[in-house]
């Protein structure tokens, strides 16, 4: 048997993934990315335009100078993010899994943009690895009630850390669990509901203080 001619007959990750973009769009990855990662993605449908602009809608965009997204997925808020964004601030999205994050790097054309193949327990390091020293606003589709044990009060400290104050951590779940979570870090929660969603969605705001610590 001639292992050369095997290699160059596998198909690579890379070209797999082109493969499926291609043909199955932007529907096809988020679902195979489910079928993979069940755990790790909150829905089987992207979230909704009522979700999207509701979640958004308390934040500051004019004084907005870096925004991340913990569970991107295939962009279903990185668009919309950047169409809000100024024009000299920037996006990080962090996800684990590397068909998301390539999916988006090949897809979204936009300096202010970058995809990040990680775990949002380490956002500070990435925040600073690309040259910022604190987040204005972080969202998250996480679904925080599946995360292993323990990862979830990880994730809520860092992410309390890395913000700016007066900045927020913002959630939308289809449980409260993700609240309690919250209540850990942040003393101003506020909350909402979004029924026009697949599910119907919780979503959740929490302020970091103003004053510095």
């Amino acid at each position: 048997m001639n292992n050369s001619n095997s290699i160059a007959a596998a198909p690579s990750r890379d070209s797999l993934q082109r493969r499926t973009a291609r043909l199955f769009g932007q529907w096809g990855v988020f679902l195979r990315g489910f079928i993979e990662h069940p755990k790790m993605v909150g829905s089987i449908i992207p979230s909704s335009r009522f979700t999207i602009d509701k979640m958004l809608a308390p934040v500051d965009w004019p004084n907005c100078q870096l925004f991340v997204e913990y569970g991107p997925g295939v962009g279903t808020f990185c668009l919309p993010v950047l169409d809000r964004l100024p024009a000299d601030g920037a996006m990080i999205a962090i996800d684990t899994n590397p068909l998301y994050v390539d999916f988006l790097n090949q897809h979204i054309h936009d300096p202010r943009f970058t995809a990040v193949l990680g775990s949002a327990e380490h956002v500070e390091r990435i925040v600073r690895d690309h040259g910022h020293e604190r987040a204005d606003y972080i969202v998250s589709g996480l679904p925080f009630s599946t995360l292993p044990e323990g990862v979830g009060p990880a994730i809520m400290a860092a992410t309390h850390r890395i913000l700016r104050p007066g900045g927020a951590f913002m959630a939308y779940q289809f449980t409260a669990a993700v609240r309690d979570l919250m209540a850990r870090e942040f003393d101003d929660i506020e909350s909402d509901y979004e029924f026009w969603n697949v599910l119907p969605c919780k979503l959740f705001w929490g302020w970091k203080d103003g004053a510095e610590s």
